[in-house]
């Protein structure tokens, strides 16, 4: 089944992720390294209105640095009532046109989805990164099906997410003393490589800088268009 594609209805979709979730664990054997050099990080985000209207914003900023590189925001609607475990219906082909408007792709994309946490380890992170080709991370505020303890409260302190024996995810305290992030393996990104992504991405606020700048940008494209 090619995976690298959005499904129609429940029945692909489940069907999509089964084998994506299968092919995923096969290419952490071989799983992405960072580069030594800052690295271009990007981030997505999708934002709805009562309508179901969606403006889908994605943009790029350098490790460390606060100012993007590249943004884009576009248009669309809702191709799926919201349904945990099928975001891929709802909101995958609108991330995937943000992400393919920005001048490059980055060297890796956070997503605010999940990744391994999932009921078919296939989350929207997972599979954005399937069909751009591009290594990916899941950053959500609460756990899909993981279970975890909470982390330390200095910033750095992380605890594993976990389904069963596995390990799929941290939830990661970003800053001292406030609501960690949760982070989960996305496409050929390690459970651990994407906790530290995170970290580093955050190193100013509690959410990774990429991921504010395109929650910015979807929200006030929203509020534009709705004036």
């Amino acid at each position: 089944m090619d995976f690298r594609r959005w499904p129609v209805d429940v029945d692909e979709a489940i069907a999509l992720q089964e084998s994506l979730g299968a092919r995923a664990l096969e290419a952490l054997e071989d799983p992405w390294s960072p580069p030594p050099s800052p690295l271009l990080l990007g981030g997505c985000f999708v934002t709805f209105d009562a309508r179901d209207r969606a403006w889908a914003a994605a943009a790029l900023v350098r490790e460390g640095g606060t100012r993007p590189e590249g943004q884009a925001v576009v248009e669309g609607s809702a191709g799926f009532p919201y349904v945990v475990g099928l975001l891929a219906l709802r909101e995958g082909p609108l991330l995937e046109a943000a992400v393919r408007a920005l001048p490059r792709m980055p060297d890796c994309l956070l997503v605010n989805a999940g990744g391994a946490d999932h009921p078919r380890r296939a989350g929207l992170a997972t599979h954005l990164g399937a069909v751009l080709g591009v290594p990916t991370v899941g950053v959500t505020e609460r756990p899909v099906v993981a279970a975890c303890e909470p982390p330390g409260l200095a910033r750095g302190e992380s605890s594993p997410l976990v389904i069963g024996d596995d390990v799929v995810g941290f939830s990661v305290r970003t800053r001292s003393a406030r609501r960690p992030v949760l982070v989960s393996a996305g496409w050929r990104v390690t459970a651990e490589t994407a906790r530290d992504l995170v970290l580093q991405a955050a190193s100013a606020q509690r959410t990774p800088q990429p991921l504010r700048v395109a929650r910015r940008l979807a929200r006030v494209a929203r509020t534009r268009t709705s004036i």
